[in-house]
This record gives C-alpha cells, structure tokens and sequence, in this order.
C-alpha cells in the first residue's frame, strides 16, 4: 500500500551500489552519472521488472527494490550481475562499473510508496559487505532459494554488520561467471617472487571530514615511497594497489591478483591537531594477521608517525633488515607542514587525470614551493604537471611551459639527488618536455639505482629509451614495470611504448598488436593511434592506417609532419624519417 497507513509484510529486499563511486565521479561527475543512470534504466529497472520486483527509490549510486519471492529476487541478481559483467568487458578502468548486492528477506513497513524497517537495513548492510561484482545473501535467503536457483552458495560465516544488533550469518552466491576476456589480454596470477612482497591497499578516511580523504592517500604513498627504498622488498606501486580504493577486498584474492605475499591495511583519523593510523600486516596466502599496531600523535609529530608505521611493517616482514635501511626511510621530504599539506593536495588532484584537475594540482605544487624552497619533489611534481599538459594536447603557451618546464625540473634535480621520486619526474620532463634525453635519461638512471622497486621510474626509462633507440631496453623495462605494478592505470601507455619500440626495430606485426591492446584499454590514446598509424602503413594494412588516422586526427587535430617533432623528441634520424614517412603514408597532412 502507498496510503500512508504504515502497512507491515513480508518481503526480499535487494540493495545495489556501485564500489568506488566517489572515485569515479571525482574523474568524470556528469559522465559517471550519466552512464549510471543508463546501467540503472537499461539493466537493472528491466530485470527487475521481469522478476516481478519493484524499483522502490535510488539511493544515490544504487537503488533498493522489493520482490514478493525470494528466489525472484536472487535469480533477478545473477540476471543483473551477468549484464553488468557483459557491459564492463570492453570499456577502460574509469568508466568500468562494479555493482555490489545484498538481499535479505524481513519485516518491511510501507510508508507513501517507500518501506522501512529491519528488512530494509539489513539488506543494505549485507550489500555493503560484497565484494565488487558479487552477490550476498543473509541465511534466511539461503534457505529458501538453495536448490531452487542455478547458482552455487558459499557460507562466509557470521558477520558483525554496522548499527545491526545480532551477528548475521552470510552466504556468497558464486556466480560462476565473470568479465570475458578481452581478445586474449586475460593472463594468469603473477607468481610469488623470490624476495618478501607486499601491497599497501589505501587507508580508510575515518575522519568526519570527507575532504580529509587525500590526507589518508598521502600517508599511505609516503609508506609505500618508503618500502621501496628497500632492495630486498618487492613493493607494488601505487597506481595498481589504489585500483581497490572504495572495494571491500579478500586479502586472499588481493595477493593472488597482484602476486604478493604480504598485504597492509589500516585507517587515518585526522580530528583537529591529533592524528591516528592504524595498520595490519596480513599473510596473504593463509589470511593469518602478522601485526597490528595503532600509532597516535600530534599533527606536528606527522612525519615521526610516517616513520614509525614503515618501519614497524619492515621488521614484521623483514626482521633482519639493517638498521641502516630502516633509517634511510626516515628521511621526510620536508620540515614544513604547510607546505606538505598543499603537496599532499596536489597529488591527489593529480591522480584525478583531467585537464581542471591538473591545473589544480600545479597551482598547489606551486604554493608547496613557495612556502619551501628546497621541496625538491614538489619542483618535479610541479614539472609533471607540464609534461602531462604536453601529453593530453593541453599547451597553449609552447615557449614559456618548456621554459618552466626546464626550470623546475632541473632544480628538482639539484635539490632531490637521493629522492627517487623526485628524480624520475624531473628526468621524464627534461626528457619529454625539454627533449634533453641525456640529462633527463641520467636522472632517471640515478633514481632507479636508489630505488629499483619503483615501477614509475620503470616506465619512465622505458619511454626515454624508445626515444634515444635502445629499443629491446625499453621493452624490458616496460615489462619490468608491468611487473611490480600488475594493475596500474597507464599500462595502456606501456603498452603503446612497447609497440612503438618494436615499430622502430622493423616489427610492425608486434607494433600493430601492442597498440591495438593499448587502444582497446584507452581509445583516446593519441600515441597509440599513431603507432599504429605508422605500423599499418608499413605492414601494407591500407584500411588499418586509414582508421587509425581517422582517430588520430579527431584525437589530435593540430599534429601535422610539421610539427611531428614536438610529439615526440626522437633521437635517431632513421628512427624520425621512419616515423615521418609511416605516418604520411597513412595520411597525416604535410
């Protein structure tokens, strides 16, 4: 009833939201809600009403809905889950949507269309407890659904769930299914390496304040910064362990997926001048907790708080490292608070990967710099910035951003001589920006004989060797990065740098292959399109050079033969006239 009248019954109730939402608008606010409302419309309000459910309200990145049979409302979620895997085969990270679902069966009461109550509640709280693609059930579901649905169920125990009053015993629903394979790019679970390995999954915000949030990234960077110091750890970078950000993740699978041994959680709470982070050490391969610790302390103590959790992890995965190791990671990055509060932000509008958010973050590595002179990283951050700018067709002053370009970088160079970090940012600036190959390619070498775990740096000197011609290098070093960062975010650019090496070596076979797989993660890849320009112009693939010219031109209407220079600051002649001459015959005007 919609009457008003408070009418109490039974019901099954499904609860959907997206995992990771917020991320996911923070990338792209109006595209993100658009292809949301479309999987909502178009996938689930269908299913759903084939099932004999009803769509009672949207609640923001979700919805909740009601069926009159429980064995509807589980068959209607397998339906849903299996459209959401189809949808997400062939589309980037960022525009990918993983869907978690709860159902629970109770005493629901209606109220102007809406219902309340315990059903209601519990339902969104077993929702919140599935892992990203995934299905639970409470009990009560199970039992009435099993044998009844073509689904298998797996019993993960009682859970303590939020603001429920009793423990709640959960049942996974295994699919048996997943994304397909996208043109054979699905490949097996890395293998354990032969030295200790651990991911840093991103801390919880438990602050009140969401805008905290790149606040609790920032310490977990600086503890993953720090565990790469080591030679004798294998540490996953960055840009593949935050791809579980906003995921209520398995240790277990976490270690499988990436290929680690050990996996770090924890918590920031950041309330006034006072700072609390809490971490655990699990053992990936038995789910066993190795150490936990909590660590309290003054704002003004942040950097001693840093030091601390980095090295408590250290020893409980590497009790015999030196003591001198542990103290080469107690370096800071600089004494003033202020000014790594605003770097701290500007790193986290730069992983945000849009032309507004880049500026964002220059503007705050720019007043890092003001109030820090000697902030060497901020200097190479500050110069990214630029080289990003010249990588998304972003310039609009060509003279003056090489010149700051140039500037930053080189001062990034003086001052962080044993920051890693900081080398590898002004190196790929120097480099790509400025095209002094030599000086930035030195950097680079330097930061990857400080910190070979870094696959940043990995990249960064595969790229450079694709431009001086050392091409079988660059291919190593790119598969060296893929390594230690398994699921990052620019794989689709290593891939690119690996078609673009095995162009210039004469196998357009390979190049082709490469910058298709490249293209199929990112389609807006002006590098990659113009690989396979080149290389579908030399493998006589007339078609294929057509299309890809077609896409590179609306990608990047303002590239000619002309100014092919500037794309790319290639080195060797015969490298520049095989480039020029494979392109033009694709067809980029003179």
């Amino acid at each position: 009833m919609s009457d008003g009248t408070g009418e109490r019954r039974l019901a099954a109730i499904l609860a959907a939201d997206v995992a990771g939402y917020s991320r996911l608008m923070g990338i792209d606010e109006e595209g993100t809600f658009a292809l949301l409302t479309g999987h909502l419309q178009e996938l689930f309000e269908p299913l759903i009403a084939k099932h004999r459910g009803r769509v009672v309200k949207t609640t923001g990145d979700g919805l909740i809905a009601e069926f009159q049979s429980v064995v509807q409302a589980v068959r209607s979620a397998v339906a849903i889950q299996t459209g959401m895997a189809e949808r997400n085969a062939d589309v980037a990270g960022d525009r990918r949507f993983d869907f978690r679902i709860g159902i629970h069966v109770g005493d629901v009461m209606e109220r102007s269309g809406d219902i309340f109550g315990d059903g209601v509640n519990i339902a969104a709280r077993i929702e919140g407890s599935a892992e990203p693609g995934g299905i639970h059930v409470s009990e009560r579901v199970h039992e009435d659904a099993v044998g009844k649905v073509d689904v298998e169920f797996e019993d993960i125990g009682e859970k303590t769930l939020k603001n429920i009053a009793r423990p709640i015993r959960i049942y996974r629903v295994r699919l048996g299914t997943g994304p397909p394979p996208r043109d054979g790019l699905a490949a097996p679970h890395p293998k354990l390496p032969d030295r200790p390995s651990v991911a840093v999954l991103p801390f919880v915000n438990m602050s009140s304040d969401p805008e905290q949030e790149y606040f609790a990234d920032g310490i977990v960077e600086e503890i993953i910064t720090g565990l790469s110091r080591f030679r004798s750890l294998f540490v996953i970078a960055r840009n593949s362990t935050f791809t579980y950000k906003g995921r209520s993740v398995d240790v277990k699978q976490v270690g499988r997926e990436l290929g680690v041994r050990y996996v770090v959680e924890g918590s920031v709470r950041k309330s006034g001048s006072r700072v609390r982070i809490a971490g655990q050490l699990v053992d990936a391969s038995i789910g066993a907790h190795l150490w936990v610790d909590r660590f309290d302390g003054e704002l003004t103590d942040i950097f001693d708080l840093q030091d601390r959790v980095t090295a408590s992890i250290v020893s409980a995965i590497a009790p015999k490292l030196e003591e001198a190791e542990i103290e080469r990671v107690s370096r800071k990055p600089t004494e003033s608070l202020d000014a790594y509060d605003y770097f701290l932000r500007g790193m986290a509008a730069f992983h945000r990967w849009n032309r507004e958010s880049n500026g964002e973050a220059l503007a705050q590595f720019y007043k890092a710099i003001e109030l820090d002179q000697g902030f060497a990283l901020a200097h190479a951050r500050a110069a990214g910035c630029y080289a990003r700018r010249k990588t998304a067709g972003w310039v609009s002053d060509r003279d003056y951003e090489v010149s700051e370009a140039e500037r930053l970088a080189r001062r990034a160079g003086e001052l962080g001589r044993d920051d890693a970090a900081a080398l590898t940012s002004a190196g790929m600036a120097l480099a790509f920006v400025v095209g002094d190959l030599d000086g930035g390619g030195a950097l680079v070498e330097r930061a990857l004989a400080l910190n070979p775990n870094m696959a940043w740096a990995w990249f960064c000197g595969g790229w450079i060797k694709v431009w001086l011609g050392d091409h079988e290098t660059a291919i190593e070093r790119h598969e060296r990065a893929m390594r230690l960062s398994p699921h990052d975010p620019q794989s689709f650019n290593m891939h690119t740098s690996i078609g673009a090496a095995h162009f210039f070596a004469g196998r357009n076979d390979e190049a082709l292959r490469w910058a298709g797989i490249s293209l199929s993660e990112q389609p807006q890849s002006v590098n990659a399109a113009s690989v396979k320009a080149a290389a579908a112009a030399f493998a006589g693939d007339g078609a294929a050079a057509r299309a890809a010219i077609t896409q590179l031109r609306r990608l990047a209407p303002a590239l000619r033969l002309s100014n092919l220079a500037d794309h790319w600051p290639l080195r060797r002649r015969e490298d520049i006239d095989r480039w020029t001459k494979g392109l033009r015959e694709a067809g980029l005007p003179e």
